[in-house]
């Protein structure tokens, strides 16, 4: 059974019990992820880590992604 069969089999049990809806499946998938990111950020810092932002990230990911100039094969 896929997940999109078992949502539409609990907002179906739901009704007839007169209970709300269920939320779909994958409704707060970001909020999870932003708690996620926040709780290691959070744990760095108290462990004595500096906690990085996204422009490390983006930085890491153009140097990775960016041809490097002057390289000949």
């Amino acid at each position: 059974m896929s997940i999109t069969q078992q949502h539409l089999l609990d907002v179906y049990r739901a009704q007839q019990h007169g209970e709300p809806a269920p939320p779909a499946p994958g409704t707060h998938d970001r909020q999870v992820v932003r708690e996620w990111r926040e709780e290691r950020r959070f744990r760095a810092v108290l462990s004595g880590r500096p906690a990085h932002g996204r422009t490390r990230i983006r930085l890491t990911l153009s140097r990775w992604l960016r041809p490097r100039r002057g390289f000949t094969t």
